[in-house]
């Protein structure tokens, strides 16, 4: 029960972020994009330099 409540008013913030600031959504999302990329970059390169 508490989880389908915290997932339903998860959503419910998450609708309400993006509809009312946009801009900020963009910006978080874009942060975690770019965090993301950096991880797979780092993965890349470690598995670059263990078969060098």
């Amino acid at each position: 029960m508490l989880k389908k409540i915290l997932t339903w008013g998860g959503l419910a913030f998450l609708v309400f972020f993006v509809a009312y600031r946009p801009k900020e959504a963009s910006n978080v999302v874009g942060n975690i994009g770019g965090g993301i990329m950096d991880a797979v970059r780092g993965l890349g390169d470690f598995v670059s330099n263990l078969l060098s």
